[in-house]
């Protein structure tokens, strides 16, 4: 079940995870009071020059918002048990996966008829979620198992088990679909994963409890949100090796990339960091809603959206002028950690 949050003061004292066991930092676990995910902030590979919608894990809620983001409204609301948290979309941007830690398991969005198409149970607690871009194959990040599972495209079969570090959590795919990086949180590193034979082949030491793990275009350097150690690790993906660090604010949770700068939701600030992609350095700090957790950037790198957890919002952000252009009002406790943009 998932305990009542409280929103005294700032709004950052929050109560019950989502899943037993679940190692307590504040609304930095899995469910409502939640892991320390990043969005993946994502590589919106086949999505259009713009985003016209929003697809929103509402967790408290128990459903899928799809918010019109020229509107400015929630056009319509899919009901997906389980708590959804994680969210991909396939590669023509008509399925979406999401991921029930409560379930537990993966629910199959049709996005033409928006309606649940099927669902999967899948054991322990899958939260972080990717899809391959040439193959279609569904990876999820199982918090309690330390291991990946990976899933047909039609979301019918459990294909295989990865096995990777503690609490594995953000998920990304390099595009050629050859890679897959996995950000485990409690062991502060990054596992690089070959697809080819579904087996890890090395371990990237990373800051301090790593949630989202955003890859650029070209797949050749990745950003992990380290939870704990407030910052960003810049990792080389050919060279397997870190190469670097952006201080930000508390507890970040997922990056976006948009044009020559990184943007990073942080937590309990309440805040977007902003940082030079090339020379690693702060830009800014964007106030945004309370709590911000998933955030994504427009294909063509002139807006970012942000869900906000704690105020039940979405935060659009100018990229260029780094202002808050709007808010929009979503269902209860939005998520958004991963692809969620088309």
């Amino acid at each position: 079940m998932i305990a009542p949050r409280s929103r005294t003061g700032t709004g950052r004292r929050f109560a019950g995870p989502l899943l037993p066991g679940l190692p307590r930092f504040g609304p930095t676990y899995l469910g409502r009071t939640r892991l320390g995910l990043p969005l993946l902030g994502l590589l919106l590979l086949g999505a259009p020059a713009w985003a016209d919608e929003a697809l929103v894990t509402a967790q408290g809620a128990n459903t899928l918002a799809i918010v019109d983001l020229e509107a400015g409204s929630v056009a319509a609301q899919i009901p997906i048990d389980g708590a959804p948290a994680g969210i991909a979309l396939s590669p023509d941007r008509r399925t979406a996966y999401v991921t029930r830690p409560e379930g537990p398991g993966l629910a199959v969005v049709d996005l033409a008829t928006r309606t649940v198409t099927r669902t999967l149970a899948l054991p322990g607690g899958p939260l972080g979620i990717a899809v391959n871009p040439k193959s279609g194959a569904v990876y999820v990040a199982d918090w309690y198992g330390s291991r990946i599972f990976v899933v047909s495209p039609d979301g019918t079969t459990l294909v295989t088990e990865i096995q990777v570090g503690a609490s594995p959590s953000g998920l990304a795919v390099t595009p050629d679909g050859a890679t897959l990086l996995v950000a485990n949180r409690e062991g502060d590193s990054v596992s690089v994963v070959d697809v080819a034979t579904a087996r890890e082949v090395q371990k990237i030491p990373v800051g301090q409890h790593p949630f989202g793990i955003t890859l650029d275009a070209e797949g050749a350097r990745a950003y992990t949100a380290n939870v704990t150690s407030n910052d960003v690790s810049v990792i080389d993906v050919p060279g397997r090796l870190e190469i670097g660090r952006v201080t930000t604010g508390e507890r970040p949770y997922v990056i976006a990339l948009a044009g020559p700068r990184g943007f990073v939701t942080d937590q309990y600030s309440g805040t977007v960091t902003v940082f030079n992609l090339k020379t690693l350095t702060n830009v800014a700090a964007i106030e945004v809603g309370d709590h911000p957790e998933g955030i994504a950037a427009s294909r063509d790198g002139r807006t970012l959206t942000v869900a906000n957890w704690g105020s039940n919002t979405l935060s659009l952000i100018d990229a260029t002028t780094l202002k808050v252009t709007g808010e929009i009002k979503v269902p209860d406790g939005p998520r958004a950690f991963g692809d969620f943009l088309r």
